[in-house]
Parts: C-alpha cells; structure tokens; sequence
C-alpha cells in the first residue's frame, strides 16, 4: 500500500502552490499550516534546498466526524500536501493517503471516514491544471 497520492505538472512551483491551495479549497479543505522546508532548511541550517512546501490542509466537517469516532485521531491531523520543484521545469504535487495513515487505528468507521477523505484528496489533484 502506498501512502500518498501524487501528481507532477509542467509548471512553475509557485504557480502549482496557488492551484494546489485553490483545488483544496474547492473540495472543501483549508490550509491551516504551512512550512516552507528550503527557507526552514536554509534558516535553520545553512542548507540550500529546493521549493518545497508542506502544506497542512483540513476539512473542517470532516476532522470533526473523525474526532467523533477517534478522540486521538488529532494525532494524525491535518492531512499534509507536499508541493516540490520536482526539476527540469516540473513540479510535483503529493497527498498524503489517510486510509494508509489510518491503518493503525482498529476502528472500521473510521477507515471509512478516511477513504472519504482521500477521496476528497484526489479529487483535488485531479483538478490541479496540469
């Protein structure tokens, strides 16, 4: 089983962030986090490191299902979208898979309420323009 759902377009990183945040939205998800690796990464270490954001997205109704059914399912929240400079004029776009993320929890409602999720995961990255 994979753990991510992914994409790469043949367009500029910061282009692909506003389509990436736009789709999100769109399927009901906002960013309530976000991380900039290569500024942390330069800021932190003196490493120089390629465009890549984390963004934590979350759909509001649906995290507050999942914390009905899992009281620590915080733990895994929000689901994180990974944006990177993938190279050669290409960026990437990954989700992370909560049916994959969730296969530790023994708690089949839940499992349920995470395939709706990526559901909602995929649709957005499908609605990226590539």
């Amino acid at each position: 089983m994979t753990y991510y759902y992914a994409r790469t377009f043949a367009q500029p990183f910061d282009q692909v962030v506003a389509a990436t945040r736009e789709a999100l939205s769109q399927e009901g998800f906002g960013v309530i986090t976000e991380i900039d690796v290569r500024q942390t990464m330069k800021a932190k270490l003196g490493e120089e490191f390629r465009p890549y954001v984390i963004l934590g997205a979350c759909n509001p109704r649906l995290a507050y299902e999942a914390l009905q059914l899992e009281d620590k399912v915080g733990i895994m929240l929000p689901c994180n979208v990974i944006i990177q400079d993938a190279g050669g004029g290409r960026t990437e776009v990954a989700a992370v898979d909560p049916v994959a993320s969730m296969a530790a929890i023994a708690n089949d409602a839940l499992k349920d309420k995470a395939a709706v999720v990526g559901e909602k995961l995929r649709a957005a990255l499908d609605r990226i323009e590539g």
